[in-house]
């Protein structure tokens, strides 16, 4: 393990369209002790490829694994993690960007908070970069909040791993796995710390994984089985008497947060 390094996870699949300009927005970071792991879940796109071909050819930080088959995201994570050499590990997927001082700042609010998982508030946009929204993170997040929803977007999310004593790896399921990688975390620190200032912008694509709300529910449910241990009838009440509630208040809460942004921002642009 590199003292300070920061191992970047990323899984490509099929992404071309906005893939340079995830890879770019780390390489561009202005903490510059990184290396980028993509490992590129079957892609059959050859601009896809090409692109993988020429960031790893032209910038030794970029390290690319090629899988002979398709087994999703956190697969794909997985093979990452496994290769990672750096004491820090952050995830960002290839549709997603951060900001070119993300890295800088969160490391030293780790330094300075002494945690061992650090996370962040981010811009949503749409395919065209058109911001959306923003998603504020909480100050602090426990374990049992973490238990009822999900609060942590995996693309500003950092864990170290000499305060945590190993490498943490996400759960062998197709969906939902960042979740159930943060509560492994928790379930062992209680708590986390986040930067309420934006350091990423969210790419929210129409037909992407995490838009299809409905068809994670089952995934949701396993999680509380394979990650906390909990029996059948237990992970069902928790979803509908937990989950679901929790995360409808966070809709709420995002798109009152959005607004306010979005008119702020208006305000100020029509000022200037």
């Amino acid at each position: 393990m590199s003292d300070r390094l920061v191992s970047v996870i990323m899984p490509s699949y099929n992404g071309a369209k906005h893939l340079a300009d995830s890879i770019d927005s780390i390489l561009n970071q202005t903490y510059k002790h990184l290396e980028l792991l993509i490992t590129d879940d079957h892609s059959d796109d050859e601009q896809t490829l090409g692109i993988l071909r020429h960031y790893s050819e032209q910038d030794s930080r970029v390290n690319v694994l090629y899988l002979d088959s398709n087994h999703g995201p956190g697969y794909a994570r997985n093979k990452s993690i496994e290769r990672a050499k750096g004491r820090y590990i952050a995830f960002c997927d290839s549709d997603d960007r951060w900001f070119p001082e993300k890295l800088e700042k969160q490391i030293a609010f780790m330094d300075e908070h002494d945690c061992a998982l650090c996370f962040a508030s981010y811009i949503v946009c749409d395919e065209h970069d058109e911001e959306q929204g923003i998603v504020i993170a909480p100050d602090v997040l426990t374990f049992g909040q973490l238990k009822r929803d999900n609060k942590i977007g995996c693309l500003t999310a950092i864990y170290d791993i000499e305060k945590l004593g190993h490498k943490y790896y996400m759960p062998a399921i197709r969906k939902r796995q960042d979740w159930g990688l943060f509560l492994a975390i928790l379930r062992n620190c209680r708590e986390v710390r986040a930067i309420s200032e934006p350091l990423a912008y969210y790419r929210d694509r129409k037909g992407s994984v995490s838009s299809r709300k409905f068809g994670l529910i089952k995934y949701n449910i396993l999680i509380y089985q394979k990650v906390l241990g909990f029996s059948p009838l237990k992970s069902y009440l928790y979803f509908y008497f937990l989950f679901v509630p929790t995360y409808l208040l966070k809709r709420v809460k995002k798109r009152f947060d959005s607004i306010k942004y979005l008119n702020k921002k208006k305000s100020t642009n029509f000022i200037i």
